[in-house]
């Protein structure tokens, strides 16, 4: 079984749909960055668009362009991964319900603050009534829709699956994180987060958009060769796990180009992505993108766009590696490791095509 990422495209801190921003990208000293929104318009009609939220906009505009690239505008599923859902338009609600003491109360909020309106509306714009499923698995909510399709695919029940990770953080919301130091105090720059010596990181937004395919295409981007999800596994678990799946594919440790972290800045969160390279990967150049996009529940989702376009250009620049200054390559293949918490672990190894 062979799976391709024939388009990808994502919305972030960075500049939207497209990867010029990957030469080029924007550093950040804020505690809280939010999303450069592309024109809209482009997508979507401005009488619709008008009543979406802005994670509904975002979460169109990328889906409607990686079909627009790729032609499959009939995908045989479509799967969302999102940690918070449309939460703006969850608490215009809940506020509204308060201030108005129950009355008056906007359908649109509230059909629109529930986590499986984003894949509903995509289908719903596409005209595609096949598989649709949201996973709400908090930090680990884009893998386990990535998760979702790789099954489908190894199933033989797919040929084709739109699959993406959407989280929007709203002011409110990032105030609430702060009360638990979520978020890092004071100024927060490249060098705060490398030195990885405090609690928090800083804040950001995701959605990330993949059309998968079963066939290599002259646009292909890149092969999906294996995900994996382990459940509070230890150290030794997780070396066997990376094992087991390079094993699975013919692949040694040391033909592993660059293992893509989900590094924050968080001590005790890169402690964990510390601790593997010490054991598992003394000489794999570790990279990082966290701290050009921020933290949110389905960033991993920009780690794989990054990941992808890396192999794509057969080149990962210095602006992505944690422990080196030299640019890399000849990319071939790429390990993507997340953990939540130290919970929830994913491995998604991507190779070229």
């Amino acid at each position: 079984m062979n799976i391709y990422i024939q388009a990808a495209t994502q919305i972030s801190a960075q500049e939207p749909i497209g990867n010029a921003w990957f030469h080029r990208p924007l550093r950040f000293t804020e505690r809280y960055v939010r999303s450069i929104d592309p024109d809209f318009k482009e997508y979507i009609n401005p009488m619709e668009a008008r009543r979406m939220g802005k994670i509904l906009k975002r979460a169109l505009a990328t889906s409607l362009h990686v079909v627009r690239k790729t032609g499959i505008d009939q995908p045989d599923a479509i799967i969302t991964g999102t940690g918070l859902g449309c939460i703006e338009n969850t608490e215009k609600f809940l506020t509204a319900m308060v201030r108005d003491n129950e009355m008056y109360l906007q359908p649109t909020y509230f059909m629109q603050s529930t986590h499986n309106t984003i894949s509903s509306q995509i289908a719903l714009h596409l005209k595609c009534n096949k598989y649709n499923t949201t996973y709400a698995q908090r930090g680990i909510s884009f893998e386990s829709s990535l998760l979702d399709a790789y099954m489908q695919f190894e199933l033989g029940k797919i040929k084709s699956a739109l699959v993406a990770g959407h989280d929007e953080m709203t002011p409110d919301y990032f105030v609430l994180l702060d009360k638990i130091n979520y978020w890092k105090k004071g100024e927060v720059n490249e060098a705060v987060l490398h030195k990885s010596d405090s609690v928090g990181s800083f804040a950001g937004e995701a959605s990330a958009c993949f059309m998968l395919g079963n066939k290599k295409t002259d646009f292909s981007i890149c092969e999906l060769k294996g995900v994996d999800l382990l459940f509070n596994p230890t150290p030794q678990r997780i070396k066997e796990a990376i094992e087991e799946m390079l094993a699975k594919h013919n692949l040694q440790i040391k033909e592993i180009d660059a293992v893509m972290t989900g590094i924050n800045g968080d001590k005790d969160n890169d402690a964990v992505y510390h601790q593997l390279q010490r054991q598992l990967f003394p000489e794999t150049p570790m990279a990082w993108y966290k701290h050009l996009f921020g933290e949110s529940f389905t960033a991993c989702g920009l780690g794989m766009f990054t990941a992808a376009t890396a192999i794509q250009e057969q080149l990962l620049p210095a602006d992505y590696l944690f422990n080196r200054d030299v640019k890399l390559k000849g990319i071939k293949h790429i390990l993507l490791y997340n953990h939540f918490q130290n919970k929830d672990h994913s491995l998604i190894l991507l190779s070229s095509c």
